[in-house]
Order: C-alpha cells, then sequence, then structure tokens
C-alpha cells in the first residue's frame, strides 16, 4: 500500500517534472561575428574570468551584461559564471564572500564594484532522487524554494530564465557561446523564456514580472509562447515573500521605463496581484486613477533621464491614492473628521499593501505625511498658510496636490493658490490671506496671477522626499 500511495502521489507531480532539452552544440561567435568587445568589459570583471581559468575552471561573462553590450547599452553590474563551486570561488580570491541560501552565490569584491560569481547550476533533479533533492526542493505549486544543484555550462545555459540572459562570452578568445539562440532573439527584439513557460513560471513566479520588466526596459515583445499563460498564473506571485515583492516593484517602476511597464502589467493582469486596492479603483474610475498614475510614473521616468533623484515614497504614494478617496468619504459618512478619517483610511491601506510589498517604514511613514498634506493644503488661514510652507513635507505635497490635479480632480483652484502664495512677498502673502475670507479661491489666485508666471508641474520639487 506504501509503493501504491507514493506511485500516486508522484502520478500528480509530473506536469511539474521538467521536460527535458534536447542536447546541441552551441553556436559560437568568433570576434568578427559579434559587436562586443573586450575592453568595454568591467576590468574587474575580465579578471575574475582569467584568474579562475589560469585555476583550471571554465568562465565566462554572462547574463544581462553581454546582452546590454550587445545592444549598445550600459550594464548597471557584470556577472561571471564557472565550473568553480562557491567554495572554490572563495579559495581563489582573498576579497570575496559566499552569499545566498536559496541561490548559493560568491562576491568578489573591487572597492565599490562588485562581481557576482555564479557555479553552473543544471536543471532539477526528479523527486525520487533524494540526494539531489537534499540540495533543490520545491513547494507544492512548482515554486522552487532551493536551488545548489551544479551542473555543466550546457545545463547552466538551459536553466536561465530567457534566451537573451543565456549568452557566454569569453574575454580570452573573445568568443560568444550561445546556447539558446539569445542572439538571435536580441535581434528580433523578443523576450523568449527557455524551456516549458508554464512550468518555468511555476518554479519562479517572478518571471513573469522579469518578462514584463526586459519588455519595457529594452523595447522588446514577449514571445507569444511566454506570454500565453501569464495571465492565468498570475495569481502565483500571491505566494511570493512580500519584501522579495518589493524589490521586485522598485526594479519595475524605478527603471526609466515605468509608464510602459504599467501598461504591460495591465495587459498581462499583474498589476492586481501587486496593488490589488489600487486595481480595484481602476475598475471603479478607470479615467481619474488610471490618470493619475500614468503621469505619476510620467514624471518618475522624466526625472530618471534627467538624471534627478526619485524617491519610492512619493512613488508608491500615487500608487495607491487612488484607493484612498473612497475610504476616507466611508469614514467621514460614519461621522469621522477628515484628518483623522484620512489618517485612519491610510493606514490601513498601506497595512494592506505591505501584505503584499513589504514597503519598509523609511518610504511609508512620508507616504502618510504626503496624502495628510492633502486635507491640510486647503487650509490656510492666519498662519496656517506659513506653518505649512515650513513643513519639511509641504514640495511633496505641493507637487501631489499638482498630481491630483493633473488628473481632472477640482481642488477649487488650490493648486494656483499655493503656487502663487510660494512666489508672492509677504505683503502679498497677506493679502492672500485675507482674500481667502467670503471668496472664491479660484477666482482669487486666478486675479493675482501675474504675466509670464509659470504654473509648476508635478515632479517640479528638486526631490520630493524632502
Amino acid at each position: 500500500m506504501p509503493l501504491m500511495l507514493k506511485k500516486l502521489f508522484q502520478s500528480f507531480r509530473l506536469p511539474l517534472r521538467r521536460i527535458p532539452h534536447p542536447r546541441r552544440t552551441p553556436e559560437i561567435l568568433s570576434s568578427r561575428q559579434h559587436s562586443l568587445h573586450r575592453n568595454e568589459i568591467s576590468r574587474h570583471a575580465v579578471s575574475v574570468v582569467e584568474r579562475l581559468q589560469q585555476a583550471g575552471y571554465e568562465a565566462y561573462v554572462v547574463g544581462g551584461c553581454v546582452r546590454d553590450l550587445l545592444l549598445q547599452l550600459n550594464p548597471k553590474d557584470y556577472d561571471v559564471a564557472t565550473s568553480a563551486t562557491p567554495e572554490q570561488v572563495r579559495a581563489e580570491f582573498r576579497n570575496a564572500r559566499v552569499i545566498g541560501r536559496r541561490f548559493k552565490l560568491v562576491h568578489v569584491h573591487f572597492g565599490r564594484e562588485i562581481i557576482e560569481v555564479a557555479t553552473f547550476r543544471a536543471n532539477h533533479p526528479e523527486e525520487d532522487d533524494e540526494d539531489a533533492s537534499q540540495l533543490a526542493s520545491r513547494n507544492e505549486s512548482g515554486r522552487i524554494l532551493r536551488d545548489n544543484v551544479y551542473g555543466t555550462l550546457e545545463d547552466d545555459a538551459q536553466r536561465r530564465d530567457f534566451t537573451i540572459n543565456a549568452l557566454y562570452y569569453d574575454p580570452t578568445s573573445e568568443r560568444i557561446l550561445d546556447h539558446t539562440r539569445g542572439v538571435h532573439d536580441i535581434r528580433n527584439r523578443l523576450i523568449r523564456l527557455i524551456g516549458d513557460p508554464e512550468q518555468r513560471y511555476q518554479e519562479d513566479p517572478v518571471r513573469m514580472l522579469r518578462a514584463v520588466r526586459f519588455a519595457a526596459k529594452l523595447d522588446f515583445e514577449i514571445e507569444r509562447h511566454s506570454a500565453e499563460p501569464i495571465a492565468d498564473l498570475a495569481e502565483l506571485l500571491d505566494g511570493i515573500p512580500s519584501a522579495r515583492l518589493f524589490d521586485e516593484t522598485l526594479k519595475l517602476f524605478l527603471g526609466g521605463k515605468a509608464e510602459r511597464t504599467f501598461e504591460l502589467l495591465l495587459e498581462y493582469d499583474l498589476f492586481a496581484p501587486l496593488f490589488p486596492a489600487s486595481a480595484a479603483a481602476l475598475e471603479r474610475n478607470p479615467e481619474y486613477a488610471g490618470t493619475l498614475i500614468r503621469n505619476a510614473l510620467a514624471n518618475t521616468d522624466l526625472r530618471i533621464q534627467q538624471g534627478k533623484p526619485v524617491t519610492p515614497a512619493f512613488l508608491f504614494a500615487a500608487l495607491l491614492w487612488p484607493a484612498l478617496p473612497a475610504r476616507v468619504l466611508e469614514l467621514q459618512d460614519r461621522g469621522m473628521p477628515p484628518i483623522p478619517a484620512m489618517q485612519e483610511a491610510a493606514h490601513d491601506i498601506i497595512w494592506e499593501q505591505c501584505q503584499r510589498t513589504a514597503i519598509p517604514k523609511r518610504f511609508t511613514i512620508p507616504m502618510r505625511e504626503i496624502w495628510d498634506m492633502q486635507e491640510r493644503l486647503p487650509r490656510r488661514q492666519g498662519r496656517r498658510a506659513d506653518q505649512l510652507l515650513e513643513n519639511p513635507r509641504f514640495r511633496a505635497g505641493y507637487d501631489f496636490l499638482l498630481l491630483r490635479e493633473s488628473a481632472g480632480e477640482k481642488t477649487g483652484g488650490l493648486g494656483d493658490w499655493w503656487t502663487d502664495y510660494q512666489e508672492a512677498n509677504d505683503s502679498e502673502r497677506r493679502n492672500m490671506i485675507r482674500g481667502l475670507s467670503g471668496k472664491d479661491d479660484a477666482g482669487a489666485a486666478k486675479k493675482r496671477r501675474r504675466g509670464g508666471r509659470r504654473r509648476r508641474t508635478p515632479g517640479d520639487a528638486a526631490n520630493p522626499a524632502d
């Protein structure tokens, strides 16, 4: 009976077994067949490869840095793949340390630059291989929990996520080894998953987010078979740790292609697993919520292109704001005053969001302060206007007010009033405060505007986090 039960349970897991890849000789591109030059590679990455090769190991510069250089982009970091185990790599470099549990890696430090070295990994073993299962494990949905099964160069190429990330460059011979037709996909601007897409997404659902991120970053299309299962498997992101999803969300929206990324997340039903409350607000009021979020993301992209700082606090405040007003109104309908209603609704929404993406307190606190300013900015009588102007969150709150107005929200000319107030002298400011009594703020602000004075737009603040 136990043997029969074991076979029955194994039959349930058959769909999660890896489909074997056909063995093939890699395409080898000589230096005349590609545009990558040795002198474009980080000298530290080259030195790591050469030292490992001299010690008798296989070693290559690999992954995104090779892809980016072929696309004439600047790599943000350099990775090395080798036949040496992490312990053997550590023995070769005094400036190295082994990190990670889920994926064991070595970081070789050269001042501020870190070269990440990974041992060639293999496909996961069959579940009845007890020795190998000690090094690799999955959960019931097929997600990989631990992955330290080592293999050959070809094994390593086949277990990488996308073909464009499975290119190996040897700086000694200046050749590129391509096991998965990655160069072909780069030329055709395609994001193609290696292996069976459904199974690869089950192994690590974050690959769906990575597909979207690379498509947005590189202006590529997701290949049809790789795109097909995404919407059906999007709910698998619910099982990903919230801290990891926060990191992935930053990569999605702080890479300079946030607006395009947002459109792809919507297209593949991946936005709702990341931002459930905001997705619901988008369904209720797509014009307002969609415009506000798109304007915020466009401003974020512009600041990044201009080399200006951006803060996740302002970004998350904008992404979550569409869900907030309805919650505030609901609490006000129960008799709660506006500011306490705002504070309680903000607390609830941020708490719920942190269950999906673990936003650290260093960002949630300024988020709440930015939202709180939206209730305080209309209260300008007496000395309140000057006190708000001195508030360290005023610029971010004012920026956010303009963002709301850009989405069509009616504020009675509040943005114009605050724009004028910042540029007015003391005497003019006193007149503006007196003018609030019994007058329409929008009309008063319009009369006071001077010719040639430029209205600020969301994102004009030097740093919304200040």
